[in-house]
């Protein structure tokens, strides 16, 4: 099983490496791939995941189909009997993200992480923000995102710099989910 690292790892402090574009199709990054992705499916209140989250120096991040299931943005929060029923959308990948655009207007936004547990806090980020990367296949493409999506792109690209949202965050907290 795939671990996801914890606060006090070094790999979770040091600048991601960028995937030669080559390697992208290759079996090695298609296992990361793949760990990722596991990693993220067994965290039920997971919503990204960044490569240095399973112990890989690499500019890599993955999002949860989940963040679009209904129940998810209507705030009713993940339960682990709905993650096991539904069909969610696929994951999507974003392999060497820049972000090309943020917003000037920001948010202050609630956020947790899954190498920091059980650790919340407040953090303040734009409202809407534009990656490029390359998916899985190695096809580059931009995406725009606003609200819970941008948040999170900055989250996962924080990441990919050796920054945890906790160097960031206000109000932190202690909070144990079931």
């Amino acid at each position: 099983m795939v671990e996801i690292v914890q606060n006090g790892d070094k790999v979770l402090r040091k600048i991601s490496k960028e995937v030669p574009i080559s390697s992208i199709a290759k079996p090695k990054i298609q296992k990361i791939l793949a760990d990722m992705k596991t990693a993220l499916n067994t965290q039920y209140d997971g919503v990204a995941i960044a490569a240095p989250q399973i112990g890989v120096s690499l500019r890599i991040f993955v999002v949860s189909g989940r963040i679009f299931d209904e129940d998810f943005i209507s705030g009713k929060g993940p339960s682990q009997l709905d993650t096991q029923k539904k069909k969610r959308a696929p994951s999507m990948v974003f392999i060497n993200p820049i972000l090309k655009k943020i917003s000037k207007d920001k948010k202050l936004m609630t956020e947790g992480c899954l190498s920091v547990r059980p650790l919340y806090g407040k953090v303040r980020r734009a409202t809407r923000a534009t990656v490029e990367a390359y998916n899985e296949n190695g096809k580059k493409f931009t995406k725009d995102a606003s609200g819970l999506l941008a948040h999170i792109f900055q989250h996962e690209s924080d990441h990919l710099d050796g920054i945890l949202f906790i160097d960031k965050a206000k109000d932190l907290q202690e909070i144990f989910v079931e």
